[in-house]
């Protein structure tokens, strides 16, 4: 239940992102903000503070689209969160969840317009987009905006459980029963999303939340790090009391020990204080949507694929086919029939 304490709530937070093994430039982006000063970090060095009334951003964006496409509009999609989070969020008369999370769906949402406006208007990037985690924490609620298939895990107890779902065509098949998660993940076709910024006009953007506890260790990544690096390793490498700056250092290496195909970012942050509550086994844990309030535009899950319908053998096409001859001679003898008898 989402409540406000005025006992402290402490975020540390590191950031890193790196070129990887193969690609000539980079194309993610990071944001590491405070949205109660309305600043944003850059600092390669472990950033910590308090959880102000306005509360805090984080963001991944991994951009696509050759060239520089990519890069612009990984930053364009960070950029223009933080703005309208600061500009809108900033002025409400309320500091509460809905409009919280309703201010952060917007965001990525009027992101989206941007990107895709600027591609019209520049046919060298047309085409260009980018996956967008945004997370916000405001007292002691995490709210996430997904598009695309960055991903953001939270580590409780030592188990890394992923909080967001791809929007890919691997995880739409792996919801309909098609495949296994380990099948999915060895699939050549793992890196095909549904949706990004920047493509489309419109995008369906998946707003879910979650209850945070003191300890609670909130991981953001691109694909980079999720496609070679197991949830467990993750967990392995940010544990209760891991320096970030270490941690994020050997997730990255070991990125690019398997073969670093793609940029690697990851955020990781860690909340502590008196203003959270201490975990309970009973938690719920995972990807939960979070409702907006009729007033508000609700969230819209991104269509799931339900899989191809089972074949259908040549002897059921013979036998369709002769029974719709039959149908069809019948109908042809019936109006005949009539026609005689009116004569």
């Amino acid at each position: 239940m989402f409540g406000r304490s005025s006992k402290p709530i402490r975020v540390q937070v590191f950031a890193r992102t790196d070129l990887g093994k193969t690609r000539e430039h980079n194309e993610d982006c990071f944001l590491v903000a405070d949205l109660t000063r309305g600043e944003r970090s850059a600092d390669r060095v472990p950033r910590q503070h308090e959880l102000g009334e306005r509360g805090s951003l984080l963001v991944v964006a991994d951009g696509m689209g050759g060239a520089a496409a990519g890069e612009i509009a990984s930053v364009m999609a960070t950029d223009t969160i933080f703005e309208q989070m600061r500009k809108m969020w900033g002025a409400e008369k309320e500091a509460t969840a809905q409009r919280f999370a309703y201010r952060l769906k917007e965001a990525v949402e009027v992101a989206n317009t941007h990107i895709h406006t600027y591609a019209k208007a520049h046919p060298e990037v047309r085409g260009m987009g980018t996956t967008t985690t945004a997370a916000g924490v405001l007292a002691d609620h995490l709210f996430l905006s997904q598009v695309g298939d960055s991903r953001a895990y939270l580590i409780r107890g030592g188990v890394a459980t992923q909080l967001t779902k791809d929007q890919s065509l691997m995880q739409r098949l792996v919801e309909a029963g098609e495949l296994t998660e380990e099948e999915a993940a060895q699939s050549e076709r793992r890196n095909i999303i549904l949706q990004a910024l920047g493509p489309d006009p419109k995008v369906k953007v998946d707003l879910t939340h979650q209850e945070l506890r003191r300890g609670d260790l909130l991981v953001l990544c691109s694909d980079g790090l999720s496609g070679l690096v197991k949830k467990e390793e993750i967990a392995e490498a940010v544990g209760p009391g891991t320096d970030l700056a270490g941690a994020a250092e050997r997730l990255i290496a070991l990125a690019n020990e398997r073969g670093g195909p793609d940029n690697i970012t990851v955020i990781i942050a860690r909340f502590d204080g008196e203003g959270l509550r201490p975990p309970d086994g009973g938690d719920d844990v995972g990807h939960q949507v979070y409702p907006l309030i009729d007033t508000e535009t609700s969230t819209e899950p991104v269509p799931v694929y339900r899989g191809s319908p089972a074949p259908v053998s040549t002897k059921q096409v013979r036998w369709r086919v002769i029974a719709a001859a039959l149908l069809g001679a019948a109908i042809v003898a019936a109006v005949l029939y009539l026609a005689a008898r009116n004569q």
